[in-house]
């Protein structure tokens, strides 16, 4: 049983906040529910001490906003500097550009997501047809004869891209890829894509002026999970938490 200030969390609340946490085991996401219910538990705690509005459950992931208010009221967070701004340009050469562009074209093999035996069964197909490719086959016919998504009608191409078009996990493999057949089936959340890049144009160099408001936004929020963390540190060590040893220093719920 786990207690916060002898405020028990019990195990159904635990077991409940798992699938807000995916991992690898059963036992890391059990962790990680832990963990987020006792840190939410001491924010209540403290709300309420402060006189802010809070329900009287223990917190869950869907409960925000006495959360934003507490560390509004808690919490000093100072703005990132046009010094600090400048120093993390100079110092990140090549890493603030505008977005390369991609002339691609796809064969899409659409499966759920959590149809397991339907993916399984759709990477099969999607290597036969890679190994097709290779051999030289037309890429537009294939994909008129094969594919699930409504390019197949102009023989797969999606046209010209831009990151922020795509979904992430189609968008992280294309844009790192060189021109050509893409070597390997590409999942998404739709299915597989085999993938043939037709053109790349690399991105441009920003100045720091173009660069200046993402470098702010990215340190100021730097700075904000830093500044919770320490105040999570000092919330857990005024308190007394049995059945758990809560240690935030690396813990995934403050990276």
């Amino acid at each position: 049983m786990i207690t916060v200030n002898q405020t028990q969390i019990p195990e159904d609340k635990v077991l409940a906040e798992m699938q807000y946490h995916p991992a690898e085991s059963r036992r890391e996401a059990m962790f990680k529910a832990a963990e987020s219910l006792i840190i939410g538990e001491l924010f209540r705690q403290r709300a309420k001490t402060l006189g802010i509005p809070v329900s009287d459950d223990t917190v869950e992931s869907s409960d925000e906003d006495f959360i934003e208010a507490l560390i509004e009221q808690e919490v000093a967070i100072p703005d990132a500097s046009e010094e600090d701004c400048r120093q993390y340009f100079e110092a990140n050469p090549g890493k603030f550009e505008t977005s390369p562009l991609l002339e691609v074209k796809h064969i899409l093999l659409a499966v759920p997501k959590e149809d397991d035996a339907g993916r399984a069964e759709a990477k099969m197909r999607a290597d036969a047809l890679l190994d097709i490719l290779k051999g030289g086959a037309d890429f537009g016919k294939l994909a008129k004869r094969e594919s699930s998504c409504p390019s197949k009608e102009t023989g797969g191409s999606l046209g010209q891209l831009s990151r922020g078009q795509t979904v992430p996990e189609f968008e992280r493999q294309v844009f790192v890829a060189e021109p050509g057949l893409m070597p390997r089936p590409v999942e998404s959340r739709y299915g597989f894509h085999l993938v043939y890049i037709e053109r790349k144009i690399s991105g441009k160099p920003l100045t720091f002026e173009q660069a200046r408001e993402k470098i702010a936004e990215y340190l100021n929020e730097k700075v904000r999970r830093k500044a919770i963390a320490q105040y999570i540190q000092v919330l857990i060590a005024e308190a007394k938490i049995e059945g758990y040893d809560l240690q935030v220093d690396g813990s995934p719920l403050m990276q």
